[in-house]
């Protein structure tokens, strides 16, 4: 019970010590369960053995009301037909031509700041102006019949509500039996689905633009083996999926991204140099951002000290051996990214904000850094996500030097992201 209570309010204090300087943790708290930190044992979990372990119940419970048999959630042969037809979808010449919603987005997060002068600024709230800015541009090109606004809220809501983890949820209830946090944000996710679905419809009268968006790539999708196409159910699930996944965590990284930089202006100031031998207008391009590698190293590094998603959950299907220890059916099995991340037996100094650990990447285990996580269901927007965060961050340093505000570092606190209590607060001074 005193997990449970401790879950609800912060995920990471479920984690123990000694996750951070050992393989494996296991334990019993109403069900088997199994926190891995070697990569060894993950590869087997997220790639040779994928299809023994489907996501948890658990998570499953917490996201479907809101996103349904999306990508995220859907198992088998639901989720691989929907992954070859939306892969394409995030290739690197869509990601490019969507770049200028993003170089657009970066500009006004640049007036809204100046517009602060020397007063600090929430930069978690306006990394989450600025992301939402781009997902809504680039998934719904401005359609006048997008309310944008009562999305926005109803994410806010579901997650704040739904996110946390309930004792229903724990003991892997039925979906049919009611779970108070997400009956109270029923109405909200309802709305959102209404929403997205009128948009839908009314770009199927309309058309696709001149410039293709997700709607519309997601909408032309086919499943080169079966054929098939999302239809309007599909379509919003997926699209809520990119949503709220490509507005929360690519904020999350910016940031966190912000809050290293002025707690380290050596490096600050150097990123500040590189952006500025790069960029040649007002904001970075998609084509400028390739070019800027500390940047990227910056936002690798927050990643790696702040995963958005702080814990993979699981479900065994059958009996499995990691890390010499045996697996039942039945059992659940985590991958705490944030331990992973943090672990001594994986990381120098692991605790320390060290962007150089990226300058080489093939010096890194490929299963010790998990950000996106890996194998078949690795994130299908990583691509994305990483060209917009190192875009904005890239023009936001060409404007202003951040500085931390004496006594109000965040604090990391997970329910359904890793998010900073009481927001990032910095000063942003002209340069």
């Amino acid at each position: 019970m005193g997990s449970l209570k401790a879950a609800r309010s912060n995920l990471l204090s479920i984690l123990p010590e000694i996750a951070v300087r050992q393989p494996m943790v296991s334990g019993q708290t109403g069900i088997r369960w199994h926190m891995i930190m070697d990569p060894g044992a993950i590869r087997r979990v997220l790639l040779e053995n994928v299809d023994n372990y489907p996501k948890s119940k658990a998570t499953k419970n917490i996201l479907r009301p809101a996103i349904g048999d999306s990508l995220f959630v859907a198992e088998g042969a639901h989720w691989r037909w929907q992954r070859r037809a939306a892969a394409p979808v995030f290739g690197q010449r869509n990601m490019l031509a969507l770049a200028p919603f993003m170089s657009a987005a970066a500009l006004r997060s640049v007036d809204r700041v100046a517009a602060a002068g020397d007063r600090a600024v929430d930069f978690q709230d306006e990394m989450v102006r600025t992301t939402f800015d781009v997902i809504s541009e680039v998934t719904f090109s401005g359609d006048g019949s997008f309310d944008a606004d009562a999305v926005h809220r109803a994410i806010d809501l579901y997650i704040a509500e739904a996110g946390k983890i309930s004792l229903l949820d724990m003991l892997g209830v039925p979906d049919w039996v009611p779970h108070p946090g997400r009956m109270f944000s029923g109405k909200a996710v309802g709305k959102m689905k209404a929403v997205a679905d009128e948009a839908i419809e009314a770009r199927r009268t309309r058309g696709a633009g001149e410039v293709p968006d997700l709607l519309d790539l997601l909408m032309a999708g086919v499943d080169p083996e079966t054929a098939k196409s999302m239809n309007t159910s599909e379509l919003r699930d997926n699209l809520l999926t990119f949503i709220v996944a490509g507005n929360e965590t690519t904020a999350l990284t910016l940031a966190w991204s912000l809050y290293l930089c002025a707690y380290d202006q050596d490096i600050q100031d150097q990123a500040r140099a590189e952006a500025l031998s790069i960029i040649k207008g007002d904001a970075a391009t998609g084509e400028e951002a390739a070019h800027m590698p500390l940047i990227r190293q910056i936002v690798d590094e927050a990643l790696r000290l702040y995963p958005p998603a702080g814990i993979i959950s699981r479900t065994a299907q059958e009996a499995d051996v990691l890390c010499a220890r045996d697996i039942r059916p039945g059992d659940t099995v985590m991958i705490p990214i944030y331990a992973l991340h943090r672990n001594h037996l994986l990381w120098e100094d692991p605790n320390a904000f060290d962007p150089s650990r990226f300058a080489d990447r093939k010096t890194v285990d490929r299963y010790a850094y998990l950000p996106f996580g890996d194998g078949p269901r690795i994130c299908i927007g990583a691509s994305f996500a990483i060209q917009e965060a190192v875009m904005i961050l890239a023009s936001l340093l060409t404007r202003f030097r951040f500085e931390p505000v004496a006594g109000r570092d965040p604090d990391p606190v997970m329910i359904l992201t890793l998010r900073p209590e009481n927001g990032v607060w910095l000063t942003a001074h002209p340069v």
